[in-house]
């Protein structure tokens, strides 16, 4: 084990836990001043709920050893034999331990960004019922056929660097199909204009965002090498010009350039070179995060305009539009000349990548799409899903926990 790279993940492990509170914080400006504390306290809860699935269960069904290609079995449950030896197959630089706590990031973030599709109007025990199983029948039968080296989709030649595949399309197909399942705000029905609580709150938390996103992409190297190094570099232009690229798109369309769109679109950029990030040169990063800020402020402008659902935060816009266009765009600049251990793309001569990315895409895509929305609909027969009209006016922060953002002054 080398202790330059032990050391690398463990600060990519605290890095990548930062971005669960930075979301928290990113949400919470986007919501309503009623709804701001539950947005934050929902981040915080599922991060500590899905620390503990994930070490139960969790880990073992994604990266134990696997049946048939579909799921691991349950032997390294209560991560039994998992200790400060290495995995071989996995991580064979470092204690697999400290590659259980790394993934463990990835495990919690993932829901997490699916509650804003139905924020400000979803009951806290429902909320945590649906985390629960999407955890464990969504995330960990999509990161097995990815991530595991049995995994089905892996054997067909699909990659994804760091989540594009795994975090970001399962989270914005299932937010698409949570904001279907869950329905329209009623003010949105009263045609209400709906404002963010507080824009620094968006701008602190992309830029939170943004900085543990170095963790979480260049991190996935497991080691410090010059595929890590390709990993940050990219991570950070890809996310300056979809800000960019976004900023112009409301400029043009709207007549200014939008504070909270500079903000969402960064992210856009970091979600996009996600999966590509170890595996592309820095100029197919900048024009993966160009064309990720512009078909996402399309998309979220379509669906504002053009529909009737209510993705508050526009989840499917951001990680499923982008997480999209990344895997496929893996399939296109991917080089060896990045990353020797990986494979060519399109563009290098290797058709066949593509292909298995468009694949991979479409399977996972239906997959978190039905799969959120049946388990959505069974939880409502036992445990209801929104809360009631008088909850919703009054707002979650006092209906579900009793406490305020912003006590109210005598």
């Amino acid at each position: 084990m080398n202790p330059g790279d032990i050391a690398w993940v463990a600060v990519a492990t605290a890095l990548v836990m930062l971005m669960t509170p930075a979301l928290g914080f990113f949400y919470a400006g986007l919501v309503r001043r009623k709804n701001l504390l539950s947005t934050l306290v929902q981040c915080l809860i599922i991060f500590a709920v899905v620390s503990i699935v994930w070490t139960l269960w969790g880990y073992s069904l994604v990266f134990g050893p696997s049946i048939h290609g579909i799921i691991g079995d349950l032997s390294w449950a209560g991560l039994n034999g998992i200790g400060a030896a290495p995995n071989l197959a996995y991580a064979p630089l470092i204690p697999e331990l400290l590659f259980f706590a790394f993934q463990l990031k990835f495990a919690a973030i993932t829901p997490a960004l699916i509650i804003g599709a139905f924020a400000e109007r979803i009951h806290f025990r429902s909320l945590l019922i649906f985390i629960i199983l999407w955890s464990t029948l969504i995330y960990c039968p999509v990161a097995h056929w990815v991530w595991n080296s049995a995994g089905w989709l892996k054997a067909l030649g699909a990659i994804d660097f760091a989540g594009g595949l795994v975090v970001h399309i399962t989270a914005g197909l299932s937010a698409l199909a949570a904001a279907i399942v869950i329905g329209r705000r009623k003010d949105l029905e009263k045609k209400e204009t709906i404002k963010p609580s507080n824009i620094p709150y968006v701008i602190l938390g992309a830029a939170l965002l943004w900085f543990g996103w170095f963790g979480f992409n260049a991190g996935s190297a497991l080691a410090a090498d010059s595929t890590m190094v390709f990993a940050l570099v990219n991570t950070n232009l890809a996310a300056a010009t979809a800000a960019v690229s976004w900023m112009m798109v409301d400029w043009i369309t709207k007549g200014k350039p939008s504070a909270v769109g500079m903000a969402v679109g960064a992210v856009c950029g970091l979600v996009a070179i996600t999966p590509a990030s170890g595996y592309v040169n820095v100029m197919s990063a900048m024009l993966i995060g160009l064309v990720a800020g512009i078909i996402s402020n399309m998309m979220s402008n379509w669906r504002a305009t053009r529909t009737r659902i209510d993705d508050t935060l526009d989840v499917f816009s951001c990680h499923g539009v982008s997480g999209i266009w990344g895997s496929i765009a893996t399939g296109i600049f991917a080089t060896i000349a990045v990353n020797p251990t990986s494979v060519n793309g399109l563009l290098f001569g290797n058709p066949g990548l593509l292909f298995s990315q468009i694949l991979a895409v479409v399977v996972i895509a239906a997959y978190s799409f039905f799969g959120s929305f049946m388990l959505l609909k069974a939880i409502n027969i036992f445990s209801p899903l929104r809360v009631t009209p008088e909850n919703e006016e009054k707002g979650l922060d006092l209906a579900e926990h009793g406490e305020e953002a912003y006590s109210q002054q005598d």
